[in-house]
């Protein structure tokens, strides 16, 4: 490596290659990232970007190819060998003690000793925290808080001091607003420029685009395990990335809407509950996309909870198709065509150590006769045939749904309520860590199902995907709706003033 390039790069990965079995994850991958700046990792879910970032930390072992830090050449065999060269990943799952302390986990492991040997310097560790968090303007943090009554954006700050005590001097960070509210979103783009202003180098990884295009300095764009495009962020915009991301320009990205709005499916009337529900009524109709809207902690989430009877009602009355129901479980809620698709798939939606297969039947064994008795290759050739059409892409039906990438997951779990044959289908987030390509072909998937005549809650804070897919648009705000808006003839800003301003409600 010459001169030059050893003050040219902070990091620069050579050649890296890496095959797990037959698939070939990486393929002679060079990635360069320059001192002080924001580099943006793009691509598709499945695209070498979480390879190729484990590999830098030390979580996998390349095929072929050298890493250099700061040119000098690094042996990356372990996350230790990792973070003794100054490379520290924080995960999109965030890696926290929380039951410890803010100053407990930013130590952990390398506690500062008391005057008595054998015991911790509880002063020095906490004093340490604070003017460390104090000189990049964290002082928001305090040391002695405990990590269970923090934030998920204070949380993601302390993840940085872990890993600023750890000396790093490069910083990855996967999908890092993909769980903060606007605000947090806001105060961590500030975190981050002030981490570049004091000589870090950031990889940042995300699916929003729209950030990667107002926060990076570079981009590089992966596709299919090699790097197809870099250049500084300045002479990039969305429908470019988008394109090298893709191999084609997407045009009309979201799907025209078509579906016939017939009878009501689901009706709710003053419905309340423990969860923080208040006196919600609307109605969904079959055909019909109805988008729900609102700032985080409004309750959308909570009303998915009661429909599909993770929570009971305390008041009010729900019915599906005209017909009354008081639905006490999941169970309850399957049995009268009742489908959701959770917020958070890995915790509350897949079994991931399982396979593909069992993650789409699971709820319907019974559907499919299989109450008692599994039989394996009738079970395969069913989730074959309700399976070809929405295009999972895995390696084999017995593969663990944990080895898919985030979009096909979802793909997964739309998999498992089409085999039920819902007539409802209510969906939280469900494109939240999803690139942009299998985004459209979730929203392909969802206009089919409407056109199919079913009925379609559609949970996002995502405004322009509220916008490209609803009919309707029901704003939340503490617990009530405050809105109930006609898709076409409302706009984003008359959305977000409902959600954020009190005392505004609709007649």
């Amino acid at each position: 490596m010459s001169g030059s390039e050893n003050c040219e790069y902070n990091l620069r990965m050579e050649g890296i290659s890496k095959s797990f079995g037959p698939v070939q994850a990486l393929k002679d991958v060079t990635f360069k990232v320059r001192p002080a700046t924001v580099h943006a990792l793009c691509g598709e879910n499945g695209a070498g970007k979480s390879t190729l970032m484990k590999t830098l930390s030390g979580v996998h072992i390349p095929d072929s190819g050298n890493i250099y830090v700061r040119g000098q050449k690094q042996d990356i065999k372990s996350p230790k060998d990792a973070i003794d060269a100054g490379i520290a990943m924080i995960y999109q799952e965030l890696d926290m003690a929380e039951d410890l302390t803010v100053a407990e986990n930013v130590f952990l492991g390398a506690e500062p000793e008391g005057m008595i040997p054998g015991t911790i310097s509880w002063k020095a560790m906490n004093e340490s925290t604070a003017a460390l968090a104090s000189s990049y303007g964290f002082d928001m943090i305090k040391p002695e808080a405990r990590v269970s009554d923090l934030s998920t954006g204070d949380c993601q700050i302390v993840e940085i001091l872990k890993a600023l005590h750890k000396n790093a001097s490069i910083l990855v960070m996967d999908e890092p607003t993909s769980s903060l509210s606007e605000a947090e979103s806001l105060r961590l783009f500030e975190v981050v420029r002030q981490l570049r202003k004091k000589g870090l180098s950031i990889i940042y990884i995300s699916h929003r685009l729209e950030e990667v295009v107002d926060l990076a300095d570079d981009i590089s764009v992966l596709r299919d395990g090699s790097v197809v495009y870099g250049d500084t962020a300045v002479n990039l915009d969305i429908s470019l990335i988008v394109q090298h991301m893709v191999g084609r320009e997407i045009k009309d990205f979201f799907p025209e809407r078509r579906a016939t709005i017939g009878e009501v499916c689901l009706q709710l009337d003053s419905i309340s509950a423990d969860n923080g529900v208040k006196d919600i009524s609307f109605e969904v109709r079959r055909g019909e996309i109805v988008g729900m809207a609102g700032l985080v902690g409004a309750g959308r989430t909570e009303v998915a909870q009661v429909i599909f009877g993770i929570q009971k009602p305390n008041g009010g009355t729900m019915s599906i198709n005209g017909k009354p129901l008081d639905i006490r479980s999941p169970h309850d809620a399957i049995e009268n065509k009742i489908a959701l698709l959770t917020e958070d798939r890995k915790r509350t939606g897949l079994c991931l150590e399982l396979s593909c297969c069992w993650n789409i039947t699971l709820p319907n064994l019974e559907k499919m006769g299989m109450k008692t008795i599994v039989r394996p290759k009738r079970e395969s050739q069913v989730v074959r045939k309700n399976t070809d059409s929405i295009r999972i892409k895995y390696s084999s039906l017995d593969a663990p749904a944990d080895s898919l990438s985030g979009g096909n997951q979802q793909k997964l779990l739309i998999a498992r309520w089409l085999m039920s044959d819902p007539d409802l289908l209510v969906v939280d987030e469900p494109t939240r860590g999803v690139d942009v390509g299998a985004k459209r072909e979730i929203y392909v998937l969802l206009n089919q199902m409407a056109e199919e005549g079913r009925a379609i809650l559609f949970i996002s804070s995502e405004l322009p995907e509220l916008f490209g897919v609803t009919d309707r648009i029901l704003v939340m705000r503490r617990g009530r709706i405050v809105g109930n808006l006609k898709t076409s003839e409302t706009t984003p800003d008359e959305v977000m003033h409902l959600a954020a301003v009190e005392n505004e409600v609709y007649s």
